[in-house]
């Protein structure tokens, strides 16, 4: 009996595509590890539409930056400052390399768990605040519980949500929802802090 020869595992490495900006059409390879999920471009241009008055000259936190895709688009965008988090070195040295290759100024990777980083007190809030963690580690939570007491947010800092469609946040009292929509089996919020 002759077996068929299982199927290839595609060489071909995913990318993230930067919708506007200074870097505009720039695409960026992503480290290929399984479970990693760029946010799409359609949500981030959604997403970035929002923030359209919010971006220039923003100090932007990416936790659980993954593929970089939020970060990169706010730095592209005009934000001052970038700082992301990324606990898989391999995918934190593809984030450092991006940066390279676009020669971007004030941004830093910080190869960290997001929820141990939170730990530490803030040396300055910031205006934005994504939180797009792996779905299955179920990180919402303990994410918002540590950016409200640590110092990382300020009123009126945005802080944007990606989940699934089906689940529940329960989010700060003193955060607002400015914003949700659903693509798929993935929810998007933004909220702002009053």
């Amino acid at each position: 009996m002759v077996r068929a020869k299982p199927p290839l595992k595609s060489s071909t490495q995913s990318q993230v595509s930067i919708i506007a900006g200074r870097w505009r059409g720039r695409k960026l390879p992503v480290a290929n590890i399984d479970g990693l999920r760029p946010t799409g471009g359609r949500i981030r241009e959604t997403l970035f539409n929002w923030l359209m008055n919010d971006i220039a000259g923003a100090r932007v936190l990416d936790l659980f930056s993954g593929a970089g895709g939020l970060g990169l688009e706010g730095l592209s965008r005009g934000a001052s400052e970038l700082t992301m988090i990324e606990r898989h070195p391999l995918a934190a040295q593809q984030l450092r390399d991006n940066l390279k290759q676009l020669d971007a100024n004030g941004a830093n990777v910080i190869t960290s768990d997001a929820i141990h980083w939170l730990s530490q007190p803030a040396t300055a809030p910031f205006d934005i605040v994504f939180i797009d963690p792996p779905f299955s580690q179920d990180l919402w939570q303990s994410s918002f519980d540590k950016l409200a007491v640590g110092g990382y947010l300020q009123t009126g800092s945005a802080v944007y949500v990606e989940c699934e469609r089906s689940r529940t946040l329960a989010v700060p009292p003193n955060w607002r929802l400015h914003r949700d929509k659903s693509a798929g089996k993935v929810s998007f919020k933004l909220y702002y802090v009053d």
